[in-house]
């Protein structure tokens, strides 16, 4: 056969179901358009209504009276919507244990959760770009730290901060949701700030620039999504946390979660306390939640992509 006839007959080639010798999608990628689809849409969203009830169910209940609330269920304010009232939260912030205990979840959480992202940050850096003798063994101790659980340094750290004559503070619960934080921190952020491109930091260090001028004005900006990210998870974290709580700080040192569970031993009479206490600890994580969407997001995007 010549090689005008073999071209011939390559051209007149089709391969069987198709009408120009190309092979058409597959079935896996005709499932994955189907399923890219409206109905796959529908699906999400049904899924995410589902998730979004008991919120919506704790919110209306919270709007509730005691009374209405014992004798039947939230879905009643649908045709009774004279049952609204916002008598609850006023008695709530009436309530000199409730207030104290909210401003002290924000005096624990704040503080917390920026120390951890600015100290992580550093860590972070230098683990990253800063040479110096032992580093990855450092390193490796600190990614070791990840595996104990706070439940061991609980009867150990009591002791230390007794000593210190800060057991019982807020002082004390903060200093323990930081040490616990920081490990996860340095391994989050020095993974993320060691995909910088090196030719970049070379640039500016041949300009000048300084380890403290580079963290600022290079790095920050380009890891700003993934310190974002850090920030949320730690505020979620502290925020809802009562364990740490419960052991270290007194009375007047309780955040909101104590004080809620303070609550649950008069079920029947403060229900209502119960119900509108939980949404306002609910509430001020979602703030700060969709307040950082974004930056949660493009940080968590980053990551996938590195």
């Amino acid at each position: 056969m010549t090689t005008l006839q073999t071209a011939e007959a390559a051209q007149t080639f089709r391969a069987p179901g198709t009408a120009s010798g190309r092979t058409g999608p597959g079935a896996a990628t005709r499932a994955a358009r189907r399923l890219a689809g409206g109905s796959t849409r529908l699906v999400l969203l049904v899924v995410a209504l589902f998730w979004l009830l008991p919120t919506v169910g704790l919110l209306l209940s919270s709007l509730r009276g005691p009374l209405d609330i014992q004798e039947s269920g939230w879905w009643t304010v649908l045709t009774k919507p004279a049952q609204l009232t916002l008598h609850n939260y006023t008695n709530l912030l009436d309530d000199p244990t409730i207030t104290r205990s909210f401003l002290n979840s924000l005096l624990i959480t704040v503080p917390a959760t920026l120390l951890v992202v600015v100290i992580g940050s550093l860590a972070g850096y230098v683990f990253a770009w800063v040479e110096f003798p032992g580093r990855d063994w450092v390193f490796l101790l600190v990614v070791g730290l990840l595996v104990v659980p706070l439940q061991v340094a609980l009867v150990p750290i009591t002791s230390l901060f007794g000593k210190l004559g800060i057991f019982g503070s807020i002082v004390s619960v903060v200093l323990f949701h930081v040490a616990f934080g920081l490990p996860f921190a340095i391994f989050l952020l020095r993974n993320f700030f060691a995909e910088i491109p090196r030719e970049l930091l070379e640039a500016a260090r041949l300009d000048g620039a300084g380890e403290l001028w580079l963290f600022v004005r290079v790095v920050v900006p380009l890891g700003g999504p993934a310190i974002a990210s850090l920030g949320i998870f730690q505020f979620l974290w502290v925020w809802n946390d009562m364990l740490v709580a419960l052991i270290f700080a007194d009375p007047g040192s309780a955040p909101l979660t104590v004080a809620l569970q303070q609550q649950t031993r008069q079920f029947g009479t403060n229900i209502d306390v119960l119900s509108s206490g939980a949404f306002l600890s609910m509430i001020i994580p979602l703030v700060v939640f969709f307040a950082f969407q974004r930056q949660f997001v493009n940080g968590v995007m980053a990551g996938a992509l590195k």
